[in-house]
């Protein structure tokens, strides 16, 4: 069973702390994203899983074994890289196989092993040419394939779609998806894209500054991030944050206007209380570009700054509470700079965090 553990792991650069003792079990076939912001640790983690670097405590296990000792080639892991590390003077054909030589395979076994790569991952074509005449895409698609050869227990990913276009992107998340349902074992990759995090991942593991924030499925963080960081991070545009205070069941804010308490937080609050209150763009939306949903919804008045349209939908800059904050706009229509729109506030879906902390007091 092709389990990862991560058990108080430690990373230190001399008197430099940089991961601080986390703790993560990945289970058997799972697809887990490490993302978080440059420098919060992920990457390193990565390659203190693969054994490119040494840990500085704690233990990583693979299976039961503990591999804290062991050289990258004894861990049976696959790493794709963000730079591909493809051999420029060799065809894809011996790229795919180059691992199996040297680990003195037979012949047959390697081309039986390179055509299996080569049929799951759309190369037949390719096998003959050299990397120089490859696109990124595709040379992307054979440095997953000279993983592939290799049988490993896990496969370790790291930001590889980072040199890609956004069409290219799209299409090597969908490769990675295939991938991954084909053969069927552990992934675990690494990420600053929250929108690839979203959609490739079983569960996200985000991180700042060394440490672990946050562990979910995409929709549990999404919907209930645990404090404002993760709100800030997760969702495309991220969540509107608005600094209020607690006074008779609203939440009021520097401008003089202010909402209902969230029916989740009813009760949780007192009066003085400094808060953060939270929203996603989609909660707030105009009159008669809603989805259809039904809810505890509040109407308020928004003077329109600018409008973004993105074809079936429009994002809206204005402003809040004192805040600069976006809302969505279903089957748009144009909107002019200094329009004032009537909106509803989808109060169900809204947040608090506590304004010192950054927590959320969902509870």
């Amino acid at each position: 069973m092709a389990t990862v553990t991560l058990k108080d792991v430690v990373k230190r650069y001399g008197a430099v702390e940089v991961v601080h003792g986390i703790n993560l079990d990945i289970a058997h076939n799972e697809f887990v994203v490490l993302v978080g912001p440059s420098g919060c640790g992920k990457s390193t983690t990565l390659r203190m899983i693969a054994g490119l670097e040494e840990i500085s405590d704690g233990d990583i296990l693979i299976g039961d074994q503990v591999v804290n000792q062991l050289p990258p080639r004894k861990r049976n892991i696959s790493m794709v890289f963000q730079n591909y590390a493809l051999y420029p003077h060799m065809t894809v054909s011996e790229n795919l196989g180059f691992s199996l030589k040297i680990a003195s395979r037979s012949k047959e076994e390697i081309e039986a092993a390179v055509q299996d790569a080569a049929d799951i991952l759309g190369l037949d074509e390719l096998l003959e040419r050299t990397p120089a005449e490859l696109s990124g895409g595709q040379r992307q698609r054979v440095a997953m394939g000279r993983a592939i050869v290799r049988h490993p227990d896990v496969f370790l990913f790291d930001e590889p779609l980072s040199n890609l276009d956004a069409k290219l992107r799209t299409q090597m998340r969908v490769e990675i998806k295939k991938l991954h349902a084909k053969v069927k074992t552990t992934i675990v990759y690494v990420t600053h894209d929250q929108v690839e995090a979203m959609t490739l991942a079983d569960r996200i593991v985000i991180m700042k500054d060394g440490h672990i924030v946050q562990i979910g499925t995409p929709l549990e963080v999404f919907e209930r991030p645990v404090d404002t960081f993760v709100a800030g991070f997760i969702g495309s545009p991220p969540m509107n944050l608005i600094d209020g205070t607690i006074k008779n069941d609203t939440v009021v804010f520097s401008d003089g206007r202010s909402v209902p308490v969230p029916p989740d937080f009813s009760g949780k609050v007192v009066d003085g209380r400094r808060v953060v209150f939270g929203f996603r763009a989609d909660v707030l939306m105009p009159k008669g570009h809603t989805l259809a949903e039904s809810g505890v919804l509040h109407d308020l008045d928004l003077t329109i700054d600018l409008a973004e349209p993105l074809g079936s939908e429009s994002i809206l800059l204005s402003s809040f509470g004192g805040k600069d904050i976006q809302a969505r706009m279903h089957n748009p229509r144009p909107v002019k700079g200094g329009e004032v729109l009537s909106c509803e506030l989808h109060l169900e879906k809204c947040h608090l965090f506590d304004a010192e902390t950054g927590q959320s007091l969902r509870g």
